[in-house]
């Protein structure tokens, strides 16, 4: 018994860490003009949300989070995302790996008047990690992430790790 109660303290702590440093690494790279939405928030059936992926399209192709529009990083272009919008109230929630790359996009979004513009905190990684589904390019579930980089993937904790070369690393 005694045994078991220790097992799960340090699974507890190694979870509890591991939140952190990505609170950390959040903290480092953002600067928080953007809300955050959780992935349970996210999971909740929402009317008119709109859910964009900023990562690179080779990331993209390999999963992402079922009905989610590609609208790139490095190719990001307002005018084409745009198009997707039905007005500059409509939930708007982003996504990259972790939720750095997102900011930088939902900020432009905010810049052309989108109002209702949220980062989902932990992104795709964090997604996977709460065991919510992700789909590959033929909309079928899939355990494959793209894990961004061997330093980054260390925050994808459940799936399988795809690697490529992405272009302009943060």
């Amino acid at each position: 018994m005694r045994f078991f109660f220790s097992l799960i303290l340090i699974l507890l702590s190694c979870v509890m860490h591991s939140q952190n440093d990505l609170a950390e690494l959040l903290q480092q790279h953002n600067n928080h003009n953007v809300p955050y939405i959780s992935v349970q928030e996210l999971a909740m059936p929402k009317t008119n949300t709109i859910i964009f992926d900023t990562r690179e399209f080779e990331e993209y192709q390999i999963s992402r989070i079922a009905n989610s529009i590609f609208v790139g990083y490095n190719t990001f272009d307002i005018n084409q995302a745009t198009l997707h919008l039905k007005d500059k109230h409509q939930a708007i929630v982003v996504y990259c790996s972790l939720g750095i790359r997102s900011e930088k996009i939902a900020q432009q979004l905010q810049k052309a008047g989108y109002t209702s513009v949220y980062n989902l905190y932990g992104g795709i990684f964090e997604w996977k990690n709460a065991d919510f589904t992700i789909v590959d390019s033929d909309g079928y579930p899939t355990d494959n992430v793209h894990a961004y980089s061997e330093a980054w993937s260390k925050w994808l904790l459940k799936g399988t790790k795809v690697y490529g070369p992405i272009l302009n690393k943060i």
